[in-house]
Parts: C-alpha cells; sequence; structure tokens
C-alpha cells in the first residue's frame, strides 16, 4: 500500500453504511448476473447448431458480462464490507483494466447489435442472404474486442492513467489525471467521445429507423395477409427488444458518463464520492439486465430455455417416480403375498389351488404387465343327502343355507 497518501486514496470516502449497502448490492447483482449470463450461454450452446448470425453478439455480450462480474465482483465487495480497498496497487490496475475491457466490450457489442438489428429490419433483402454470414459476424466481434481492447490498454502504456475510484473501495480511469496531464485529457476526451457519444448516436439513430419501418409495415400490412402479418409481428418483438436494449445502455452508462465528465472537464474535489459510487452500480447493473432482456424478448431464446427445462423437469420427475415405484412395488409385493396367504387359508381353499385376486399370476406364467384371467376364488359346501354328498359353491345356496354356512 506505500506511503500515507496512497493509503488515503484507497481508504473508502463514503460512510460505513453506504459501504454496506454497496457491498449488499453487489452481492446481489453479482449472483443474479452468474445465472443469468450462465443460462443465456447454456441456451446458446443447446441451440449452437441453429444459432444465427446475429445471435453470435448476443452470446459475446453474455461472455464479456460474466467476464466482468467474475473479475470485478470478488474484489469490490469485500472491499466494500471492508470499508477500504483490500488489495494493492498490482490488483488495482489489473481491476480497472478489465472493468474497462469488459464494460467497453458490452458497450461496443450492443452498438455492433443495434446496427445489425436495424440491418435485419430495414434491409432485409441483405439480411435475409447470404450477405451477411457467419464470418462476417465473427469479424465484428473479433472487431469489437479489438476496439475495446484499444482504450483498455492506453493507459498501460502512458495515454491515461489508471488509479483508485474516488470513492475508495474499487479502481477505475484516474478522473484527476486530466488536472494536470494533457495526455490523460486527450485520453478521456476520446474515451467520451468514441466510447459514449458515437455509441448513443448509433443505437439511437438505429432504433429510430427500425420505429420508423415497423409503423410502415403496419399500415401495409392492412391491405396483405398472414404471411406479411408474421413479418409485422417479428418487427414488433424486434422493437421491443431494441427500446429495452436502448433504455437498459442509458440507464446504465449515462450516470458514469456524466459524472465522469464532471470530475475531468471540473475539479474533481468537487465532485461527492458518493455520486462515483452510485454512477458505478448503475454500470455494474448492465451484467444484470442484460440476459434478462435477452431471454425475455428472443422467442428462440425463451423457447429453448423451455424446452430445455420442461425436459430437465421430466427426467428428474421419471427418476423419482421410478425410485418410488420400486419402493412402493416392493411394498405391494409384500402385503399382496400377505393377502394372498390370508385369503387361501380363509376360503377353505387348499394351498395350491391358485391365487387370490391381488396378486399376479405365478402358477400360470403370468406377471405384472401380462394379461392375467380375473379369477376369483369361491367359498364351496359339501352338502350331505343321505348317504352321498356333493359340493357346490356357497353363492348357489338359498339365502338362509349362506347366512347359516357363514
Amino acid at each position: 500500500m506505500g506511503n500515507a497518501s496512497e493509503t488515503y486514496l484507497f481508504m473508502s470516502r463514503i460512510s460505513k453504511e453506504n459501504d454496506f449497502l454497496m457491498g449488499t448490492i453487489y452481492a446481489i447483482f453479482g449472483i443474479l448476473s452468474v445465472m443469468g449470463n450462465g443460462i443465456l450461454l447454456f441456451v446458446a450452446y443447446r441451440k449452437k447448431a441453429s444459432l444465427k448470425p446475429a445471435e453470435f453478439f448476443v452470446v459475446n455480450l453474455a461472455i464479456s458480462d460474466l467476464s466482468m462480474t467474475s473479475t470485478l465482483f470478488p474484489l469490490a465487495i469485500p472491499s466494500a464490507f471492508a470499508h477500504k480497498w483490500l488489495f494493492n496497487q498490482t490488483a488495482c490496475t489489473v481491476y480497472a483494466f478489465c472493468g474497462v475491457l469488459f464494460g467497453l466490450c458490452s458497450l461496443t457489442n450492443l452498438t455492433v447489435l443495434s446496427s445489425v438489428c436495424w440491418l435485419k429490419v430495414c434491409c432485409p433483402n441483405y439480411a435475409s442472404g447470404n450477405k451477411f454470414s457467419y464470418c462476417h459476424a465473427c469479424l465484428l466481434v473479433a472487431g469489437i474486442w479489438c476496439y475495446a481492447t484499444v482504450f483498455a490498454v492506453g493507459p498501460l502504456s502512458g495515454w491515461g492513467q489508471y488509479g483508485s475510484e474516488p470513492y475508495g473501495t474499487a479502481c477505475c480511469i484516474n478522473w484527476h489525471a486530466p488536472s494536470y496531464s494533457t495526455a490523460a485529457m486527450s485520453y478521456i476526451i476520446c474515451l467520451f467521445f468514441f466510447c459514449y457519444i458515437v455509441p448513443c448516436t448509433v443505437i439511437f439513430l438505429s432504433y429510430t429507423f427500425i420505429l420508423m419501418t415497423v409503423r410502415g409495415s403496419r399500415q401495409a400490412v392492412q391491405q396483405h395477409m398472414s404471411p406479411q402479418n408474421k413479418i409485422t409481428n417479428a418487427h414488433a418483438l424486434i422493437v421491443k427488444l431494441s427500446v429495452a436494449v436502448c433504455i437498459g445502455f442509458l440507464t446504465a452508462w449515462s450516470p458514469y458518463a456524466i459524472v465522469s465528465m464532471w470530475a475531468a472537464f471540473g475539479d474533481p474535489s468537487d465532485v461527492p464520492p458518493i455520486a462515483f459510487a452510485m454512477a458505478a452500480i448503475f454500470a455494474k447493473s448492465s451484467t444484470l439486465y442484460n440476459p434478462i432482456i435477452y431471454l425475455a424478448f428472443k422467442p428462440n431464446f425463451r423457447k429453448s430455455l423451455c424446452r430445455d427445462m420442461a425436459q430437465c423437469r421430466r427426467t428428474l420427475c421419471a427418476c423419482l417416480c421410478q425410485q418410488g415405484c420400486t419402493q412402493k412395488g416392493t411394498s405391494m409385493q409384500s402385503q399382496r403375498k400377505e393377502e394372498c396367504n390370508s385369503t387361501r387359508l380363509s376360503n377353505g381353499l387348499p394351498e395350491n389351488h391358485g391365487t387370490c385376486r391381488h396378486c399376479p399370476c405365478p402358477e400360470t406364467g403370468c406377471g405384472p404387465g401380462a394379461n392375467c384371467p380375473d379369477y376369483t376364488p369361491q367359498q364351496t359346501a359339501r352338502i350331505l343327502t343321505g348317504s352321498t354328498h356333493s359340493e357346490v359353491a356357497v353363492s348357489q345356496l338359498s339365502n338362509e343355507m349362506q347366512s347359516d354356512f357363514l
């Protein structure tokens, strides 16, 4: 931790209650993010053979969000609960590098995905053909990572600086550096323009054109039959997805962009540390709702998830039922055997006469699944008439004789 000034920078500058609240929120976000992105990746893996090129960006978004969760949250949560940064300067730099890399990757991925949605809706002849192929999607995914890496590596090479956050329990870009470094100022300006202004503009224009196209399609569908209606329904789903992504993007990144620009172009000491803490919470919340958006608004992902869950439920129920039936079958067999013996002894029949109605027919070779005759043993009585006797069924006797016999 070094000298006193460095130690001061790594001490929390917000109250213990706020730190505890931040740690709790991060813990909840972390659990939900791992679950959501894990489910999204599981669904994508299950349907990997039928993934469309545009869905590669959804998978890439889940990977970047899950990477951010796994690298940042394990360090941020204990530090928030401890009311100070618990790790050294190297860990701080790695934390800041991962935050910028995976955060910008998710942000750029959303921007490219909005462009692909615009291409699918507004230029269907291009998107429906082979012009936008898997190769193009893979190249764009690689370009997204390269774009994010340029800005993440910048502070490591002297273009900008990494340091502690103003609230003290996390690390990111050093927002104090622009006040005394021209390189740091140019880095902040480029970061703000190319990683916030440009993505916002592209997303806004893409979804504006999508809404205009869908509106035109709805007017035209009134003159056509169901095939066009199906296309319009698909467009409506894309609009819902687009609006949700746009709102999520602005909610996550606008607070951090505003606060960081306030610190970079003004006096950083004028910015309340709690403002940076709240902005960081909003930024990290993107790892939570991105998978929810795509699982909720992409029908093929949702159907695949429901199908997999139903299959798992059937498999689990089958295992439980099989185990229960095995135990029940064993107890039923012993119970039927006892009933069989008691029936044989009470009905006046010999031991080897046959079987009772509760049991399978072992003597006749019938098993539990065989079609056994419904044999119900009858009680018999011997009637003595003079010196001769005859054997008749009790059911054939008169009521008086049955009552006397029984």
